[in-house]
């Protein structure tokens, strides 16, 4: 199964969109769903089959304050990187893979919360 991220983003005025982000492959758009079904357009749909829980970026019990802040910080770094034609540092890159991975074990972290809760 595909891991996809959708992350939200923000451009110089402050309008936000979204970008979807699976391997090397990424897309924007103005909702999450449209960055989404652009992402899947681009992965083909023989390589895309998901569960999908939306939720929004607050800080929580599986992923904190701190690295949420760390990881919109970053993000806004490898954003101006990329604008500018470069790269962030191997560190910073580095870092910035280990928030994303981190972030993605919180959201199955959640996912299975919410399934053990009764309805």
């Amino acid at each position: 199964m595909t891991t996809v991220a959708i992350l939200p983003i923000y451009d110089a005025s402050g309008n936000k969109s979204y970008r979807a982000v699976a391997g090397d492959k990424q897309s924007i758009g103005k909702t999450a769903g449209q960055a989404l079904d652009a992402l899947t357009t681009e992965l083909g749909e023989n390589e895309f089959s998901a569960l999908l829980l939306l939720q929004n970026f607050h800080p929580d019990q599986f992923f904190g304050v701190e690295q949420l802040s760390r990881l919109s910080e970053l993000m806004d770094m490898w954003r101006t990187a990329r604008d500018e034609g470069r790269s962030l540092s191997e560190d910073m890159q580095a870092e910035l893979d280990n928030l994303i991975e981190a972030e993605l074990k919180a959201a199955t972290n959640r996912s299975a919360s919410l399934l053990q809760k009764p309805t």
